[in-house]
């Protein structure tokens, strides 16, 4: 490097408008986080009321328990196709402006769910629904992570990720007594309107300077070289270790959720409003974990971080299914909550110093969105375990798969903050 370019990287003397700037800055960071969060919410309120809705939906359709199943694989699998075009599309035109046609996307065949009258009607509204939700996670996480300090990036995006908790909670919350005031199909219209909100907020922001400055470099050139996902060996390695994770994350997460209800009301014979209550306190404790995350990902680094809570996650989930007294189940839930989901924020982090600018949210939305149609299978597989050796052993069973996730981990490069290219 040259005296010249080193004497243009040094920083001058702060001044009241350097001063004001990083206060914008900040202000912006902040609500890139907030918008980002608020839209992963939606995301898991609606997956959520899924899993709470099934039943009445399979009562009333005439569903059996693999076909119930398989709607929440339908959905997550129409998030693998939402989740390519949406963060192609993102590294496009701007991360703002694409994550609220997906917020409007998904709002709409939710909405549309609740008129369903057969498997087949129900099934294409919740694979469209799908497509919608597929846009939200990659994006938002890009926008947290290009809006936000180097040093607190495991934070930020930790918080997008908690979003996503206080949607799941909210429709751990109000599923019962909405269900039995006004049916599934009430639900499901009430999951459309909250999506809203985020489309006032995000209409407020503008699109980071990280994406702005990239693409006023970009003129004329190939937008999205999906060749950056394997780009030479270490890249590819990484690639292949971070679907790796992602598939474990919405495996567990998806066979633990979707019917984690169902397992407290058929095991233990929890009314339904109880069933909702014991999976809000599994659902705070996934909060707890996902903060503490950001906190320990920042300060000790990305590897150490997983690898204490894969750790976790693999026994807490084998000791959650060992449990049958009520209170072990109420603490046991929130301790297995923290570990198998608080690395949920940690994946933004991590694939935002992975891959460059150019395929920043691509890489997120591909990844992530392969690992949840992965994770669609879950409910599929937990159903059909469980009907020959019940949803105790099931369950039990995920524990194993965290083991894996573990060694995947060997092949990511730990780049805690360092400045996004």
């Amino acid at each position: 490097m040259s005296d010249e370019t080193l004497a243009g990287s040094a920083a001058p003397p702060a001044t009241s408008e350097d001063t004001a700037a990083a206060k914008a800055t900040t202000r912006y960071a902040r609500k890139a986080v907030f918008a980002s969060s608020i839209g992963y919410a939606m995301d898991g309120f609606d997956l959520l009321i899924l899993g709470f809705a099934l039943s009445a939906i399979s009562g009333d359709l005439g569903l059996g328990g693999a076909e119930a199943g398989s709607l929440a694989t339908i959905t997550l699998i129409g998030a693998v196709v939402g989740g390519i075009a949406f963060g192609i599309l993102s590294d496009r035109i701007g991360r703002v402006k694409v994550l609220t046609y997906s917020v409007i996307f998904f709002a709409v065949f939710t909405g549309l769910t609740a008129i369903s009258t057969s498997y087949w009607e129900i099934a294409v509204f919740r694979f469209l629904a799908g497509v919608g939700i597929g846009g939200e996670f990659g994006i938002g996480m890009t926008l947290a992570a290009e809006a936000w300090p180097a040093k607190k990036r495991a934070r930020a995006t930790s918080l997008v990720g908690l979003g996503w908790q206080a949607g799941v909670l909210l429709a751990a919350l109000i599923s019962a007594p909405v269900l039995n005031a006004w049916g599934w199909r009430g639900l499901f219209l009430l999951g459309a309107f909250p999506a809203i909100v985020a489309i006032v907020f995000r209409s407020r922001l503008h699109e980071p300077e990280q994406f702005t400055r990239h693409r006023e470099s970009q003129e004329g050139k190939p937008k999205v070289p999906l060749k950056l996902l394997v780009a030479d060996g270490p890249t590819t390695r990484a690639t292949i270790g971070v679907l790796v994770l992602t598939s474990v994350q919405n495996f567990g997460y998806f066979g633990i959720m979707i019917w984690l209800p169902t397992y407290l009301s058929t095991q233990f014979g929890y009314s339904l409003t109880k069933s909702g209550v014991w999976t809000a306190v599994t659902v705070v404790g996934m909060g707890v974990g996902i903060l503490a995350f950001g906190e320990i990902a920042d300060k000790l680094g990305r590897r150490k971080a997983f690898w204490l809570f894969q750790a976790g996650a693999a026994i807490s989930v084998l000791g959650y299914s060992q449990l049958s007294s009520p209170w072990a189940l109420m603490v046991g839930g929130a301790i297995m909550g923290a570990f198998a989901n608080g690395m949920i924020g940690g994946y933004g982090a991590l694939m935002a110093e992975l891959y460059p600018t150019a395929i920043r949210s691509t890489a997120q939305n591909v990844l992530f969105n392969l690992g949840r149609a992965v994770g669609g299978f879950a409910p599929i597989v937990v159903a059909l375990v469980a009907a020959s050796y019940g949803f105790g052993f099931a369950i039990g069973v995920l524990s194993v798969i965290y083991l894996l996730d573990m060694v995947a981990m060997i092949f990511i490069p730990d780049r805690r903050a360092e400045q996004l290219a």
